[in-house]
């Protein structure tokens, strides 16, 4: 390559903060999530020449738009967008998420769905014993093929994971390739699996036109051993021995590496990707970035191979190297390997020759299992699966069963159902392909002697259907460059159109943090029961006993789908329970994504046929209960009546397989076991009870009224279109009363009640027999679900349907023993006439919410406790045949293995919206108890909400609780702007527990930041007279006048008024 068109290709290349004032401005609300790529000063190009025009419009994209696109070439697409579409633009991802919706462009081909981790797996679980944390462990991730998905950093795959793309690295300590992310099983775990690496999800728009990723890679060897032998060593006394707890970060000696995905403007098919890495350590460094792409093996099982795909080495006119792509399902693509420039110090001064660019290597191998080094087998083809490992390490080629102990992290004995790592058996040259073709390839770029404290290293590659040679932006980076930067603006125009009103630029930072999170962490999953079980035809067949493991009556499951995951690491697999609760904040950014997810796990291949919905891999079986979710037409201006009906009738099949499996002795009472709620007992409820009897679930029974009321109103909306539904709607009223009067039950001769009278509290209680029963005294989130039984009936609702209306009558003064028992009076008309229909009457209500918000019991600075810490000083416990069990207050971790046992989640606090619709501000408590001042209950729940955002946002001296008190989280400026969303959180200080990426269910935090954010004080500052907010608890956004019926400053302003979204409230959604 001639020098004058080297020198040039540098500068294009560090193009990416040319515009520096002009990024910087609109970044200025969310710094931390800014990659200032260095770059010289400009040249000249005499060669180069930017595109006059997008390469072709998008569907359905007005006419006029082409004129604008060949008349006005500098400008950015949105500018050109809105010219075209004047009063009717909304921002260019929400244009994108139409179009993909209406079919006219396929923008969510390419997400983020790669799992974070395949291996130990249920789905990879060939065992006899069901140990899938030992039959397919961390250490033969890298030499086996993977059956049911793939895994990577960061990585990406088409929306049938047929290829995968990824990357991987290596500082030259390191005995492997970092391609996967490591962590510590279930077995060595003190509490349970964690993964045991840095990383965080940045950004995503919902269609994945722009996408971020930061992965920080330590310069020192990787602690293996020591992560596990010191987890493996502590007991659930002690806390999780941590990656920061190690020394490996010290002095600052790691990397950072952002990776960054961006589409074509109007072709959702060309992706541009760019990672930059920045040695952040005080000397030089070396890092090899080796970007994978793969196919995921799907001929290794049936006995007649499929046509095989393939990846082959090719280049341009130009000498650029790029792997050409050809799967008889997906026709021909291309990934082209960009030249990089040597590494630039942090003002941006190349090292070394400045005429020398960094060509990468291009290597390719087959994506199969090494049978020769795991075995001590013959390989079924030359080239294996960890071929770069061998091939770029010199070291890992004579892997030997000591340094297998290396690689797991332990000498400690494996179980029985481990498959062993054979003694080393040499691997033969040449590791990768000397044809340059195969099923996994890689681009394996060296840059050597990065400068410290800043220094830079670039790699940008191009996977795209379009020819090579004849694209313009593989030679000029200046345009690929522009292309990345134009969607991460359309990614900030996207997330600020969501803001109610001013926001501190942290929360900012947290809610996009939140959204993007939950967004990443998309994932392929696949499994086909009838294959799991029986083994495929070119394997040998599973363990016999296998069949009745797990799983075993799922027969009908059919799985090939893109799934919100709650954690790609320690979760990666769907649970219906969180995947409902995900669809809230889902919802905000994608309704139709949300919505075909609900859809999903009713539909005849996920549910089973007598109406169950799986609970999650490791027992489809176990019982979650329902979460109804409905997305109304308030959020987009839109009805979507046949989904909702669609959803409905299956629900009902549901709703029939509890009251026929969960309540045996149709009793109206419930069993469901651990439910997965956060019901701290002193038994495990999904074994039987060592005391003998039957269990009374206050929280199982609560939930299911709380079902019913939720079908009722969907029945109710389904009636204003089909009269039929108006008879279902009564049904479901009725059976909510039985429901409710079961909260009452016979005991002898004797009525028994759930609710403690002298405690004001909702209690479980054991029934041994006729007169002999008794509560159990644990205060805890059982005594607070029947709160969630709530439902408001607005009076035009009532007048609409006069048969429901007629049928509510009566029953009310027909069976009053029923309907004035256990419940709120029906009777009564509240704040504008409204009924309630609720377990909680108002003297109930309060007495619950004095020991809810009581700061010495439930209410802590961040949320709604758990357990109460009453229990701190008052355990309770019982002596059952010698032995004791009890239950005391734990704020972290839980110090028992139980299945349910303690731990502090935060609980929901849309509760209180419906009562204070009945109620309104004639209603108020004391918040905090014993703190004198009063609130009704929208600035009760308002309260709450600020008290969750203060879990991860910063105090007055840039601390997160989350954190929990790192100096190095809070104050580097490298780490402080990024967050982590845990499964839950301390329950007196707020520091993350369990999984670190949990961006399923602790997302709802980006929820209440959109409600409450813009008024919401500094954690650990007192509270401030409220100033006039909206009531984003109505069930109607009209906001008719500044006061409403009851003078409530609280309805004065409608979200509208304010944003796009519409309403966000809970009814809303």
């Amino acid at each position: 390559m001639p020098s004058d068109a080297v020198k040039s290709l540098q500068q294009k290349l560090f193009r990416g903060a040319e515009d520096a004032s002009s990024i910087q401005q609109v970044d200025s609300r969310d710094p931390g999530l800014t990659i200032q790529i260095p770059k010289s000063e400009p040249l000249a190009s005499p060669n180069l020449k930017l595109p006059t025009k997008a390469p072709r419009a998008a569907p359905g994209v007005p006419g006029d738009l082409n004129d604008i696109q060949e008349n006005g070439p500098t400008k950015s697409y949105r500018q050109r967008l809105s010219e075209s579409l004047g009063v009717d633009y909304h921002g260019v991802e929400k244009y994108r998420l139409l179009q993909d919706q209406n079919r006219e462009r396929h923008w969510k081909r390419w997400g983020p769905y790669l799992s974070d981790r395949q291996w130990a797996t249920v789905r990879e679980d060939y065992s006899e014993n069901g140990d899938a944390w030992s039959h397919f462990p961390h250490e033969h991730s890298r030499s086996r093929a993977y059956r049911w998905g793939e895994d990577g950093i960061g990585g990406i795959s088409d929306s049938h994971q047929r290829l995968c793309f990824s990357f991987a690295l290596w500082n030259e300590e390191d005995p492997i390739l970092k391609e996967r992310l490591f962590g510590v099983t279930g077995h060595q775990g003190n509490h349970g699996e964690d993964v045991k690496e840095l990383y965080y999800y940045l950004d995503s728009t919902p269609t994945h036109s722009y996408m971020k990723f930061l992965y920080k890679y330590p310069q020192r060897r990787y602690p293996y051993e020591e992560l596990v032998d010191e987890n493996v060593h502590r007991d659930r006394n002690v806390e999780e021995y941590e990656i920061l707890d190690t020394d490996i970060f010290d002095d600052d000696r790691y990397w950072d590496v952002f990776l960054e995905y961006a589409k074509d403007e109007d072709d959702p098919e060309n992706l541009y990707i760019r990672i930059t890495s920045y040695n952040r350590g005080p000397d030089p460094a070396t890092l090899h970035i080796i970007p994978q792409l793969w196919f995921r093996n799907t001929w290794s099982w049936p006995t007649q191979k499929p046509p095989m795909p393939s990846l082959s080495a090719a280049s341009t006119d130009n000498d650029i190297s790029y792997i050409n792509i050809k799967h008889p399902e997906m026709g021909k693509n291309f990934l082209c390997c960009l030249p990089s420039p040597p590494p630039a110090d942090a003002d941006g001064t190349f090292v070394g020759d400045e005429d020398v660019v960094i060509q990468p290597d291009l290597l390719f191998t087959e994506n199969d299992t090494n049978f020769r080094r795991l075995y001590g087998g013959n390989n079924q083809s030359v080239c294996v699966k960890d071929a770069f490992h061998d091939h770029i390490i010199p070291s890992h080629r004579q892997c030997s069963n000591s340094d297998s102990k290396v690689l797991n992290g332990s000498d400690a004995p494996r179980p029985a159902a481990s498959i062993p790592t054979c003694d080393a058996v040499p691997q033969e040259l040449p590791f990768v392909s000397s044809e340059k073709r195969g099923t996994k390839s890689a681009a394996h770029y060296t840059f050597r002697d990065v400068p410290g404290r800043g220094g830079c290293a670039v790699v940008r590659l191009k996977l795209t259907p379009l020819s090579p040679n004849k694209d313009r932006s593989i030679e000029d980076e200046g345009i690929f460059d522009d292309v990345i930067e134009e969607r991460r603006e359309e990614a900030n125009e996207f997330y600020t159109s969501l803001l109610l009103g001013p926001m501190s630029d942290d929360l900012k930072q947290v809610m996009r943090q939140a959204l993007g999170g939950m967004l990443w962490t998309k994932q392929f999953y696949y499994f086909v029961q009838k294959e799991w079980i029986e083994g495929d035809p070119a394997q040998p067949p599973p363990p016999p006993g296998r069949r009745h493991i797990r799983n075993e009556h799922w027969r009908h499951m059919y799985i090939e789908d893109i799934l919100s995951m709650p954690d790609k690491w320690e979760y990666p697999f769907f649970a219906a329970w969180d995947t409902a609760f995900h669809c809230i904040p889902l919802a905000l950014v994608d309704p139709s994504f949300a919505k075909k997810q609900l859809d999903l796990l009713t539909r005849e291949w996920y549910m089973k046929p007598d109406g169950q919905i799986p609970a999650y891999e490791w027992n489809f079986s176990d019982v979650n209960p329902p979460v109804v979710f409905k997305i109304e037409r308030k959020l987009t201006g839109r009805e979507d009546i046949p989904f909702l009906e669609r959803v409905f009738q299956k629900l009902l099949l549901n709703f029939t397989w509890w009251v026929n499996r969960k309540d045996s002795g149709g009793n109206n009472v419930f069993e469901g076991g651990f439910l997965g709620l956060d019901n701290i007992g002193i038994f495990n409820r999904s074994e039987p009870l060592p005391t003998g009897g039957n269990l009374r679930q206050a929280d199982g029974t609560a939930w299911m009224a709380f079902y019913c009321l939720n079908m009722l109103n969907m029945a109710l909306e389904l009636a204003k279109h089909n009269p039929v539904y108006e008879d279902i709607a009564s049904k479901f009223f009725e059976h909510f009363i039985f429901i409710a009067d079961a909260m009452t039950y016979k005991s002898g001769d004797n009525e028994a009640s759930l609710w403690h009278e002298e405690d004001g509290m909702y209690y479980d209680a054991i029934e041994f027999g006729p007169g002999n029963s008794f509560q159990l005294p644990v205060r805890s989130l059982v005594s607070l679900i029947p709160l969630y039984a709530t439902l408001v009936l607005e009076p035009a609702v009532i007048n609409r349907f006069p048969g429901f209306k007629k049928r509510m009558e009566w029953f009310i003064d027909n069976r009053p023993e029923m309907s004035g028992r256990n419940m709120a009076n029906m009777k009564a008309g509240g704040r504008g006439e409204r009924r309630l229909l609720a377990l909680a009457g108002k003297e109930r209500l309060v007495r619950i919410l004095e020991k809810m918000l009581d700061e010495d019991e439930f209410f802590s600075e961040y949320g709604i406790r758990s357990l109460s810490k009453l229990h701190k000083e008052k355990p309770w416990g019982m002596d059952v045949k010698g032995q004791w069990h009890e239950v005391g207050y734990w704020p972290g971790d839980s110090h028992s293995g139980m299945f349910g046992g303690n731990s502090n989640w935060r609980g929901p606090i849309c509760i209180l919206q419906r009562f204070y619709q009945y109620y309104g501000d004639e209603l108020q408590v004391e918040c905090p108890t014993g703190s004198g001042e009063y609130m009704n209950l929208v600035e009760v729940a308002e309260e709450i909400q600020h008290r969750i955002i203060h879990i991860f946002g910063r105090d007055v001296e840039g601390k997160r609780a989350t954190n929990g008190g790192n100096v190095k989280l809070d104050q580097d400026p490298h780490f402080r702007d990024y967050v982590c969303f845990y499964e839950f959180f301390h329950g007196d200080t707020g520091r993350g527990l369990g999984a670190s990426h949990q961006t399923g269910w602790t997302g709802l935090v980006a929820y209440h930041i959109l409600q409450s954010g813009v008024n919401c004080r500094l954690p650990k500052t007192p509270r401030t007279p409220r100033s006039l907010v909206n009531h984003y608890f109505d069930e109607t956004i009209d906001a008719q006048s500044e006061h409403d019926d009851t003078r409530s400053l609280h309805s004065a302003m409608s979200a509208v008024d304010l944003n796009t979204l519409g309403d966000i409230s809970p009814d809303a959604l």
